[in-house]
């Protein structure tokens, strides 16, 4: 097996790539922002800050629809 067959530890290959990971505690970017994954019980929400570093939560389709990214955008 070679280094490039291994999958990442967020999913690779199974995952929707336009969909946010699922694991718990992944990390994405949103509008400049990071927003880490927080696993709760009943439903799982992504965590951040807005614009005023006030807390935010946002769902995975939120997080969609507001456009999302692995690395930060410069």
């Amino acid at each position: 097996m070679n280094a490039e067959a291994v999958t990442s530890p967020e999913g690779g290959d199974t995952e929707d790539p336009s969909s946010p990971p699922t694991v718990p505690s992944s990390v994405v970017w949103c509008c400049g922002r990071p927003y880490v994954l927080e696993a709760r019980p009943g439903r799982a929400r992504w965590m951040g800050t807005d614009y005023r570093g006030r807390p935010e939560a946002l769902s995975s389709a939120e997080l969609q629809r507001r456009g999302w990214s692995r690395r930060r955008a410069c």
